[in-house]
């Protein structure tokens, strides 16, 4: 079976709401959220040699098509992606199949499963064309992992390790690439997001501090604690990263001091989440809003693969997508969200922050 996007209109949507495929995805982060409750990044946790195989590709294989691949005019002003990450993108598609059949054929699946899960690996990585990431390219993370658990590679007892090592260098990845290739951020909703690119993050995060004793939602505010406790825990990773990122020039700020912007200012929604009475209230709320905000977006939805491991809905039909954009591989009638994949493009905070570090002006003409 090929894999292909069927979800293109908001029928289709509804059939995927109900559909059982949703459901597997709902409860494995669910569990992959529970498994990490008050556990910190260097909690210890059992690494198996599978999780460790992961692991290994993550280093070996994406690690090595970034380093192969330097951004040639480092210097060169543009206000969006580096065009080398599509060379990037090329030996990453090189690289994987042949690695993930090793991973994957051998004990526990056969060459068209293996296929699949090599896609939605490289699904991951952001869109070639388009030099952006998003929500999307993320849940394609977690649909490769809930693939290999579904052939009985990740057990219950790996899920530990697979969030606080094996996602968590995932994200490590994904900062170097925004941060290398100036990725764009695919579908933004700029201020009323939680973040330019992630959002599980968060998720799992909120459940990593969901028993401390001490530390609360508007602990996120002091900045102190943020750069003492960032590399401890992933919902602090990210409101250290977006406050190294989100800056002005000296002056222009009238609510921070010179190059800060409060969080107030550019992440509102963070701002609102942090008056929230507990961790434990935010990491169910987290849940809920991941449903609302990425599972239930037909511009976010209508990019996922299904095949033999990810089940189309019953009673979608087979769309033509002749007419899709060859930018992104949809059809752009069953779109109709300002700032949702095809909306107005916007240029990354890091591009941004990167071009003040050269002193030249962003142009937003």
């Amino acid at each position: 079976m090929t894999l292909a996007r069927r979800i293109v209109s908001p029928e289709d949507l509804t059939q995927w709401i109900e559909s059982p495929a949703y459901n597997q995805i709902i409860t494995f982060i669910t569990k992959l959220q529970d498994s990490v409750q008050g556990k910190p990044n260097d909690s210890p946790v059992q690494v198996s040699e599978n999780s460790q195989i992961v692991l290994n590709l993550l280093d070996n294989v994406v690690q090595r098509a970034i380093d192969n691949n330097p951004v040639v005019h480092e210097k060169e002003i543009s206000r969006f992606g580096k065009i080398e990450f599509r060379d990037f993108y090329d030996e990453l598609g090189e690289l994987l199949p042949a690695e993930i059949k090793t991973l994957v054929v051998a004990k526990y699946g056969n060459e068209e499963e293996a296929s699949e899960i090599s896609e939605y690996f490289k699904n991951s990585f952001g869109n070639r064309t388009r030099i952006d990431y998003g929500s999307g390219h993320e849940l394609n993370f977690i649909v490769f992992l809930l693939c290999l658990s579904k052939l009985k590679y990740f057990q219950d007892e790996d899920f530990p390790c697979i969030i606080l090592q094996v996602f968590n260098k995932y994200m490590k990845i994904m900062r170097q690439l925004q941060k290398v290739y100036w990725l764009e951020p695919a579908g933004s909703h700029g201020v009323w997001g939680l973040d330019d690119y992630h959002f599980l993050p968060f998720l799992f995060g909120a459940s990593q501090l969901a028993t401390h004793p001490h530390m609360r939602p508007k602990s996120i505010h002091n900045e102190e604690l943020v750069e003492q406790f960032y590399k401890q825990y992933m919902y602090l990773e990210c409101i250290h990263f977006i406050n190294s990122i989100k800056t002005t020039p000296q002056g222009e700020n009238p609510e921070a001091g010179a190059g800060k912007l409060s969080l107030r200012w550019h992440s509102p929604m963070l701002d609102d989440i942090s008056a929230a009475k507990s961790w434990a209230k935010i990491k169910e709320g987290m849940i809920k809003m991941y449903k609302a905000e990425v599972l239930s977006k037909l511009p976010i939805i209508q990019h996922l693969m299904f095949g033999s491991l990810i089940v189309c809905p019953e009673g979608v039909a087979e769309h033509s997508h002749d007419d899709a954009d060859s930018d992104c591989g949809h059809i752009h009638e069953a779109v109709n969200t300002w700032g949702d994949c095809c909306g107005i493009k916007v240029p990354s905070a890091i591009a941004a922050s990167e071009m003040n570090k050269l002193k030249k002006p962003i142009p937003f003409d």
